[in-house]
């Protein structure tokens, strides 16, 4: 069902996720109907992984190869964001120049400031919100006609007052690049990050097709078959959307972002810091990402979405791991829930596995009366007296043997390991918790009814 395609970067993939990688979209194809993915796990700074599935083409079939260019849609943001902060290292500008500086009569472009635009804080109003590609969009356009249109609109908000997706703020940061830098917004991108970080594969796909051997971007109509998409006009892909590229490429910019290759530190911190609005919420988004939190780790990731192409980029720079996956059929959610289910497993199914086990065991041991006292905690032994022992014992053993237990939750508190859980007897569900020390004792085990 895939070929494979190993890059001579990419080292010897373990067993394990090979295994584990395969059947999540093996099955994820399977089920949705997706014609092709191309993915790409990284571990320790290091591709570990790179392999497509499925088929970049139905007619004629054309199968798919981790070689392939495939759109990565708005995952192109970070690029532009990287471009802004090397001009202003280079001291050609600044985050907090109003944008007036660069483009004359934007609606309060005196006081909307190229951060603003970056972290879509601006108010600028997006000019394509829509998963499908309007009919008008056809047609061929020039970024400042996006401009006129909606960028010398009304604002949808007092900049810095709210958040708000909008592509029109990463037309305005493109051509900010082209006058700071006195070059074509890929001409510069191709010298300062391309080059530098040896992505061959990078195609412009606001003015070019992709290359012959590309994958077909596809839709579908609610559940309906797959037809091929129809492509953007030029121009409304600028700055937000243009890039293409094979999935290693996408491999190489986030080893740099781990490595720091492009930017100082100083820059990529605030690149990957959240920015707060005017009332001091946070936003979740840094500087053309998305910053959160997943699996007890800190996140820097994008999606990205033209028209046949879908894509989604985890990265975990603390851990110098990633998982990429490119996809192409737009509308759709699946290389978002390819993506996250690789990474829960990468982070937290081993270690799951085994908490999922040991609390089954102690809870089957409560069913029976019966305790290893040498897995508990000295506080947890004196909790579980003579009397809570008899309690549970006499409360759970009608239950039987649970038909399934599962972690629902996992967190760090007090130095302890907080691990939540549900477990369903058919005629009970109950939640338990438990703490566990570093040293692996049980410091806390309780039950409760669902």
């Amino acid at each position: 069902m895939f070929l494979a395609v190993c890059s001579s970067t990419a080292q010897t993939p373990d067993s394990a996720l090979q295994q584990r990688v395969d059947a999540i979209v093996e099955n994820t194809l399977a089920t949705t109907g997706i014609p092709s993915v191309s993915l790409a796990v990284i571990q320790n700074g290091k591709v570990m992984f790179l392999r497509a599935y499925g088929k970049a083409r139905l007619e004629p079939p054309l199968a798919a190869a981790a070689g392939m260019v495939y759109s990565i849609g708005s995952i192109s943001k970070q690029f532009t964001a990287t471009a802004i902060l090397l001009l202003a290292e280079d001291g050609k500008l600044s985050l907090d120049d109003p944008v007036s500086r660069f483009i004359p009569d934007l609606t309060l472009g005196n006081q909307v400031t190229i951060r603003q635009l970056l972290s879509h804080t601006s108010g600028y109003r997006d000019y394509w919100p829509q998963d499908y590609l309007p009919p008008f969009m056809l047609q061929p356009t020039t970024a400042g006609n996006i401009l006129d249109l909606w960028a010398r609109q009304p604002l949808d908000f007092d900049p810095g007052a709210d958040w708000q997706y909008s592509n029109t703020n990463f037309v305005i940061a493109g051509l900010i690049v082209e006058k700071a830098s006195g070059m074509p917004l890929m001409q510069y991108l191709g010298r300062r990050i391309f080059a530098p970080l040896d992505m061959k594969g990078v195609v412009d796909i606001d003015q070019n097709a992709l290359p012959d051997n590309s994958p077909t971007g596809y839709l579908r109509y609610g559940l309906g078959p797959l037809h091929p998409a129809p492509k953007e006009g030029k121009g409304w892909l600028f700055a937000a959307a243009q890039l293409a590229m094979p999935v290693e490429d996408l491999a190489k910019w986030d080893i740099g972002l781990f490595d720091h290759r492009l930017l100082k530190d100083a820059s990529y911190k605030v690149m990957e810091t959240e920015v707060l609005l005017k009332n001091g919420l946070g936003t979740h988004y840094g500087l053309g990402m998305m910053v959160r939190e997943e699996f007890g780790h800190r996140v820097l990731a994008h999606g990205g979405e033209v028209s046949g192409f879908t894509a989604q980029n985890i990265v975990f720079p603390d851990d110098r791991s990633a998982v990429i996956v490119l996809v192409n059929q737009d509308s759709s959610s699946v290389s978002s829930d390819i993506a996250r289910n690789i990474a829960s497993w990468l982070f937290e199914a081993g270690h799951q596995e085994q908490s999922e086990e040991e609390a089954l065991s102690l809870l089957v041991q409560l069913q029976k009366g019966k305790l290893d006292r040498s897995r508990l905690t000295e506080n947890c032994n004196r909790y579980f007296s003579d009397q809570a022992v008899k309690d549970f014992s006499s409360s759970l053993a009608s239950l039987g043997l649970p038909k399934w237990l599962k972690q629902t939750s996992q967190s760090q508190r007090g130095g302890m390991t907080f691990h939540g859980f549900e477990a369903d007897f058919g005629s009970k569900s109950v939640n338990i918790w438990e703490r566990v020390m570093p040293d692996g004792k049980v410091e806390q085990f309780q039950i409760s009814a669902k």
